[in-house]
């Protein structure tokens, strides 16, 4: 069984500063700088009164005059959605988050340690220590569906036959929440379809020549279908901080960075290996916060052409800032010789093997672990494309 754990609002409670601050109060994500000037997450009194996320900010005002802008605070969301799921892996769950405020973990490996799927789950509850809304289901789908209708601590569980039959009468909307479907829930609003089970009922063949994959996707959805859980993996993560001052911006700025990277690199928890991914964010001095993310084309151990590629990234920050800091979020191979991917002399395969799958982990770490992938002709007298040939994980 499949659980998913749904903290309503997250990014906005993380910006005004806790749950009681929205209680009867109209407050929405404020735009950052320098992006699109749509509001974020809403609370759901600005919600009664027409304000709804991604919408347009001068249009956002004109339903609702009175509506608060918080900050938006990428770096809370962060400190505080990793705090998460430490504490649902401190009871040994393998976690696969979707977005902050939603993850998923499987119940069933953990019946040994806690000795029901019911102890699972409020042994997780316990672990949390914050109000959170509780599904399970048969598939990742259907345990969303479940924490989405769930109005109290008590989760919502659902099996078998009831689950499909359960899930077909719930709202097309929940579609919104799968990268892979979202895109549907407008056009199938038009359409007049209003559940899941409505959608269901046009057929499979219908759903491909409408929309798609997607389609096809949306109508295994609801009919309990779903793919597996792909958890994260363990990562150890590295972070340095420091308190700006006066070098809030300029050259002072860039000489700070310097500092972080020389602190980061002589830390002994690295053991020699070099950088892949890293995090440069900050916090600003007119309120709220800035994070990048940054993937390194080669994994590096060099400070100086690790502060070039971060330096970039800083002439991005939209204000200055009061306090920088600076995390490897992935880390690379050993530090070594690294020369050029192909090679011309036979005895060196195996180096350009290695690299290869080096290049290959870099393209993962960037797109996610489908990113790179090698064609394999399994039937090819097949009248189905689909049977002809089929994509499997490249390995180098």
């Amino acid at each position: 069984m499949i659980v998913c754990i749904h903290l309503p609002r997250f990014e906005l409670v993380v910006a005004a500063g806790g749950p009681g601050a929205l209680t009867g109060r109209a407050m929405a994500v404020a735009p950052q700088v320098g992006a699109q000037q749509r509001v974020g997450e809403v609370s759901g009194a600005a919600e009664a009164r027409g304000v709804t996320r991604g919408m347009i900010l001068g249009e956002a005002l004109a339903r609702c005059p009175d509506l608060l802008l918080a900050p938006a605070d990428p770096v809370g969301v962060a400190e505080t959605w990793e705090t998460v799921i430490g504490a649902l892996e401190s009871i040994g769950a393998a976690v696969e988050q979707e977005r902050p405020g939603l993850a998923y973990f499987e119940a069933g490996g953990l019946r040994g340690l806690h000795g029901s799927d019911a102890a699972t789950i409020a042994a997780a509850q316990r672990a949390l220590d914050r109000p959170v809304r509780v599904g399970a289901g048969p598939t990742r789908f259907c345990a969303l569906a479940g924490a989405l209708a769930a109005r109290s601590r008590r989760a919502l569980m659902q099996d078998g036959k009831d689950a499909k039959r359960w899930l077909a009468g719930r709202p097309v909307g929940l579609l919104g929440f799968r990268t892979e479907t979202e895109a549907l829930v407008e056009p199938l609003g038009r359409l007049g379809v209003r559940t899941l089970g409505e959608m269901s009922r046009l057929g499979r063949s219908e759903l491909a020549d409408r929309f798609g994959a997607a389609g096809v996707f949306a109508q295994r959805l609801a009919c309990g279908e779903d793919t597996p859980l792909r958890p994260r993996p363990a990562e150890e993560r590295l972070q340095e901080t420091l308190l700006l001052g006066d070098a809030s911006s300029g050259p002072a700025l860039e000489r700070v960075l310097g500092v972080l990277v020389d602190r980061l690199l002589a830390r002994s928890e690295r053991r020699g290996r070099t950088v892949r991914v890293l995090v440069l964010s900050a916090r600003l001095l007119s309120g709220g916060a800035w994070r990048e993310r940054v993937v390194l084309r080669q994994a590096l151990s060099d400070p100086e052409r690790i502060g070039l590629a971060l330096g970039i990234r800083l002439l991005l920050l939209p204000a200055p800032a009061a306090e920088l800091r600076l995390t490897v979020e992935c880390f690379g191979p050993p530090a070594g010789e690294q020369g050029a991917l192909f090679d011309k002399d036979p005895a060196h395969s195996d180096a350009r093997a290695a690299r290869l799958r080096e290049g290959i982990a870099q393209v993962r770490a960037v797109a996610g672990p489908d990113a790179a992938l090698r064609a394999v002709c399994v039937d090819p007298d097949s009248r189905v494309p689909e049977r002809r040939v089929v994509l499997a994980p490249f390995a180098g």
